[in-house]
């Protein structure tokens, strides 16, 4: 009898029990712990999910607004937490808008401009002078929240945003470009609504459909014509999904956008291809950036020189130059071995790497007549005027590079070259980084060109996506919230 008292098979069930309790209640603890959290994840996901769509549809009926097929259009959110807003008033416009400058790259201001025209109103500064347009427009958005995930309606696209800050775009805006033409058609939202709750809610858009054109418009500024007559074309796109607008931009053809950070700031640069043709010649022409993929890109550069006064056609240092950042390219005509003709010589200097390529003359361009009435053709695409190289190493003939371009050639002093190719060659240098300004002056002595009866002739491979046409609007868009 005392053994059975003191027996431990009935503690052995109790002692069972209590562990399957405590799995039990752990189970049930690291399912609230883990299991709820993912739940209520999922199901914030399924809500964006939704206000995408919904967004979607709502991107989809405001186009037949803004075209003018219907004046209103109403979509429905059926929404199970978080707010929609519509920013449509001057504080939100702060922060969604876009602005558009063009300038001219041989404005005495453009140098300093250009170390911060990748900043949000890096323009300011320059509004007031000559070569600088600018115009903005206010876009505002209709946007829902949901904890830290945010999905909107901006510019004519549909934006996410997630708890990282990165955007995406689910739908694309109204900025179109081929190549050749920019269409950015903007949508201004106006109203300044907040609607709460796990209601279904009623998203109005109307309009009057009659859309302010903002460029071309020469009768509030005269620049603002087409063809466009500046050299580059900024837009600026304020907005909180501004990664997406760069990335949107990114993915166009010839088209490509910096991000300024701080200041949530897409950036898109445009550049304008200077007018080609056979026209007077002037003491400065601008150079588009040339098409570096095309082996000899340059199809016309030759000047029709006629002389100033009685002392005829008669430079002894005539320079046609350009400069592009650290680079430069000179052309020096002068008047040497002879009265009827003038020899040219090809300077290319890179302060990047610290070094110059010099050829020098081996030919001659015939100058003919006596006094004023003297002219000469100066060819810079002549297969027959050579040149001599007079340096013992070169640096801008090696593989592509931000100095050099191919093809990879060592040239040594001696080696003899066609003025054709050296112009192919350094007009591609010298353009790599957009338009140029060549500058036509003879240092220290007066000039002996007359420009009213000489002639430039230049015609060119541009590079592909320069801009030659813009279009903007703005459509006013009013919305409701019911």
């Amino acid at each position: 009898m005392k053994d059975f008292i003191r027996s431990d098979i009935a503690v052995s069930s109790v002692v069972g029990m209590i562990m399957i309790l405590a799995l039990t209640i752990t189970s049930v603890s690291v399912i609230f712990l883990y299991g709820v959290p993912t739940i209520y994840e999922m199901e914030d996901m399924a809500n964006a999910q939704k206000a995408e769509q919904a967004f979607t549809v709502l991107d989809s009926r405001t186009s037949k607004v803004a075209l003018g097929e219907s004046p209103s259009q109403t979509t429905s959110l059926s929404m199970m937490s978080g707010k929609l807003e519509v920013n449509g008033n001057n504080e939100s416009y702060n922060e969604s808008q876009i602005v558009v400058i063009s300038v001219d790259i041989d404005a005495a201001w453009y140098n300093s401009f250009k170390q911060n025209r990748y900043r949000w109103q890096g323009w300011k500064d320059y509004t007031a002078n000559p070569g600088m347009n600018e115009f903005n427009a206010s876009m505002g958005n209709i946007v829902y929240r949901d904890n830290d995930r945010i999905i909107g309606y901006e510019g004519g696209g549909v934006w996410s945003m997630y708890p990282s800050g990165k955007s995406v775009m689910i739908s694309p805006p109204e900025f179109h470009y081929n190549g050749e033409t920019l269409t950015l058609p903007i949508m201004k939202v106006e109203g300044n609504a907040l609607h709460t709750g796990n209601q279904d809610v009623d998203i109005t858009v109307s309009s009057n459909n009659m859309p302010v054109v903002l460029y071309p418009d020469p009768g509030s500024d005269s620049r603002r014509t087409n063809p466009l007559t500046s050299d580059k074309v900024i837009i600026y796109i304020k907005s909180d999904f501004y990664h997406a607008w760069a990335e949107y931009a990114n993915t166009l053809a010839y088209a490509t956008a910096e991000t300024d950070e701080a200041n949530k700031t897409a950036i898109v640069e445009l550049e304008v291809i200077p007018a080609m043709g056979k026209d007077t010649l002037k003491t400065a022409f601008k150079v588009g950036s040339v098409n570096p993929t095309n082996p000899e890109p340059i199809y016309n550069f030759s000047f029709d020189l006629e002389a100033r006064a009685s002392q005829g056609l008669n430079p002894s240092n005539y320079q046609i130059t350009a400069t592009s950042g650290t680079k430069t390219l000179t052309y020096i005509v002068a008047k040497k071995g002879g009265a009827n003709q003038l020899l040219v010589d090809v300077e290319y200097e890179d302060t990047a790497v610290g070094m110059v390529e010099t050829w020098e003359n081996n030919g001659i361009f015939v100058v003919s007549g006596s006094n004023e009435d003297q002219s000469s053709i100066v060819d810079l695409l002549s297969k027959t005027y050579t040149l001599e190289y007079d340096e013992n190493s070169d640096f801008s003939w090696d593989n592509d590079s931000t100095t050099s371009l191919g093809p990879n050639v060592d040239y040594s002093k001696g080696d003899i070259m066609p003025l054709y190719n050296l112009t192919q060659h350094y007009m591609k240098l010298i353009t790599m980084d957009g338009s140029v300004v060549f500058n036509l002056q003879q240092p220290g002595h007066s000039d002996p060109v007359d420009y009213d009866a000489s002639t430039l002739t230049l015609y060119y491979d541009g590079m592909p996506g320069s801009i030659t046409y813009l279009h903007v609007s703005r459509n006013d868009l009013s919305v409701n919230l019911d």
